[in-house]
């Protein structure tokens, strides 16, 4: 009834397995307890549901054995397009293009579905000996001086020398060590689904900003699938949520547009209520939090997987290095190294997503006038835009090992 392992990770989404690889391939002994029974999830169908990798990103999943089973299954992004406008009109005269031409790394970023990134964390888990407890709760959680434990609802016990909670948005590790989260709503809801379209989608990636919220139009293997994240006033996407297949696309259309020619639902109708959220502290003793537990940002720039990525090559390293060196992984200054190197880098960019979104989330002219000619000013600047997709792509800052594409 009782595990030991060197880490506990608490939460099998995405981040952790990712955590879990980086971490054996280090030679760590791992466990991971996911709550939902995992091959459930890795079985399911096409749903729409997707994530855009950055470049650094992508490195990572190199070096932990889980991109060569999705190559061939994602799509490049070639292109970025963002405009401003109002739903019927058209978009606003200046806009935004980056193209992958213009960096050296080749595609800006790929686009991959939720359930085909799982199914290859599965398999990679299954093919080092992670251990994996699917289908388990933890109920409570323990850490004393020399380790970490959690106890889940069937009675077993998991002891480790450090406890990482990868358990999202409502993070019951951190709840349990008493970590307190500063946020706020966006009072915008997300509608996610799948569409597919007559004309090629040339692997761009769309980004419309409207008053009620932005949509984005991202492109999905094959060229005539895109997955949308169409946000809106919380009112109006519970009253198109409520909608029929048919309604919901004559909702969609005007805000759409007709550039890829007639359209058509492919995939499940998702919603997910947007807010920021940041976790006040992303250690505490023999503890860490690691992606959205740590931090939710809003989803304008399809940063929250990656950002959480840059969490796990970060951790990754401290722990992986700290053990080499002969140190407790658990002691309170080689997690705060984790947490010097995270924290800052994080809360900037959750912030300057939120700023982004109120910027254009309105329709007040003077602030229109000004996006529309800033937006302008960075496409007619060449530096401007190769600084911007950069960042987007993950390769500026103090980058993780991991995410240049090197082993710790």
């Amino acid at each position: 009834m009782e595990k030991h392992a060197d880490i506990v990770i608490v939460g099998g989404g995405l981040n952790g397995p990712a955590l879990a690889l980086a971490l054996a391939q280090g030679g760590l002994r791992v466990v991971v307890v996911d709550a939902r029974p995992a091959g459930a999830r890795a079985e399911v169908g096409f749903d729409g549901r997707a994530y855009a990798l950055a470049v650094a990103s992508k490195r990572l999943l190199e070096v932990i054995g889980v991109w060569p089973r999705l190559e061939g299954r994602v799509q490049p992004i070639l292109q970025i397009k963002a405009s401003d406008g109002v739903a019927g009109q058209g978009p606003a005269p200046f806009f935004l293009t980056f193209d992958h031409a213009e960096m050296e790394e080749g595609p800006m970023g790929f686009m991959a579905e939720d359930r085909l990134i799982y199914a290859a964390f599965l398999a990679a888990m299954a093919e080092v000996g992670v251990d994996l407890i699917s289908g388990e709760t933890v109920i409570s959680q323990v850490v004393t001086a020399q380790r970490a434990e959690v106890v889940l609802a069937s009675g077993r016990v998991v002891r480790g020398s450090v406890l990482v909670g990868c358990d999202g948005r409502g993070s019951g590790v951190a709840a349990r060590a008493g970590i307190g989260r500063t946020g706020w709503g966006y009072g915008q809801t997300a509608l996610v689904t799948a569409i597919s379209h007559e004309k090629h989608h040339q692997g761009i990636a769309q980004q419309f900003f409207m008053p009620s919220g932005p949509l984005a139009i991202l492109p999905l293997a094959g060229g005539h699938l895109s997955s949308i994240v169409w946000s809106e006033t919380a009112a109006q996407a519970a009253a198109v949520q409520a909608l029929g297949d048919a309604e919901y696309l004559e909702a969609l259309r005007p805000r759409f547009g007709n550039f890829l020619g007639e359209i058509a639902l492919a995939g499940e109708r998702f919603t997910y209520p947007l807010s920021l959220t940041l976790a006040n502290s992303f250690v505490a003793p023999r503890l860490a939090l690691v992606g959205d537990a740590a931090h939710g940002v809003h989803p304008i720039a399809g940063q929250g997987l990656n950002l959480g990525l840059r969490d796990v090559g970060a951790l990754a390293q401290v722990l992986i290095e700290a053990q080499r060196r002969g140190e407790d992984i658990g002691a309170a200054d080689v997690l705060e190294r984790y947490q010097r190197w995270r924290r800052f880098d994080s809360t900037a960019l959750a912030l300057g997503m939120d700023g982004v979104n109120r910027l254009f989330s309105n329709d007040n002219p003077v602030l229109r006038l000004g996006r529309d000619l800033g937006m302008g000013l960075v496409n007619a600047v060449p530096g401007l835009r190769r600084g911007f997709m950069r960042q987007a792509a993950g390769l500026s800052g103090e980058v993780p090992r991991l995410l240049k594409g090197l082993e710790v």
